[in-house]
């Protein structure tokens, strides 16, 4: 499972079957910096994860990758590597707060 920011969306009109109606989202994951530990940056990755949930542009989301993506009931019989399984309220790192949405 990964924290990740969600930088764009994907519109594609043809698709197979399975995937008409899945909304797309451009997604990049992101990692504690490494030497102050106290904000959140990108790990320079980009993929495309389909999300169920509803989350927009600049929403920090976790996602899971592989076989995983398909764990989910909405997602069992798709084929994905990767999907939005939750939208991040807040994330805190050694008592700290590193990201709040509602601040943000």
């Amino acid at each position: 499972m990964f924290v990740a920011k969600v930088t764009g969306s994907i519109i594609s009109t043809t698709k197979v079957d399975s995937m008409r109606g899945q909304k797309l989202l451009v997604v990049e994951p992101y990692r504690l910096e490494s030497n102050k530990r106290d904000q959140l940056v990108t790990t320079g990755r980009t993929f495309v994860a389909v999300d169920t949930l509803g989350a927009g542009v600049n929403d920090f989301v976790l996602i899971v990758q592989g076989s995983s993506a398909r764990f989910t009931p909405e997602t069992q019989k798709l084929p994905i590597d990767c999907v939005v399984i939750g939208i991040v309220d807040s994330v805190n790192i050694e008592k700290q707060d590193v990201y709040n949405r509602k601040s943000n």
